[in-house]
């Protein structure tokens, strides 16, 4: 059992979670984010981007069935969201993401995904 001095609390504690404030959820802000967005990418994952008026950075995922079956599909969705999590902070400036799948994706280690979003939103990742 962790005792209180090894979990980080206060100021220099950095809120990971994932809320519904941080995802793009409407079909309308998809669509808006795949006219105006900024594209960039081009392996396994295309990544729009739009500069946001919001507080905090967004983010939103879509793979279609053309990438594989509901488990491949969600395993990339699941690799994307944690990219994100752990980097929510470092997207600078607040912007609003959008990744697609491609259909070569279905192949893609969490190392390909974290390596090909880091370039396409220029966050520096160490080893």
């Amino acid at each position: 059992m962790p005792t209180g001095e090894e979990i980080p609390t206060g100021p220099d504690r950095r809120d990971e979670r994932l809320p519904k404030s941080r995802r793009v959820r409407k079909r309308s802000e998809y669509l808006r984010l795949q006219h105006v967005g900024r594209r960039r990418g081009n392996g396994h994952l295309v990544v729009i981007c739009a500069k946001s008026t919001r507080a905090n950075s967004r983010i939103g995922i879509t793979a279609s069935r053309r990438v594989g079956n509901a488990v491949t599909r969600n395993r990339i969705k699941r690799f994307v969201r944690e990219f994100f999590r752990r980097h929510q902070y470092d997207v600078q400036p607040v912007q609003d993401i959008l990744v697609i799948a491609r259909p070569s994706a279905a192949t893609a280690t969490y190392a390909d995904v974290r390596a090909e979003i880091a370039r396409a939103l220029g966050i520096e990742i160490g080893r």
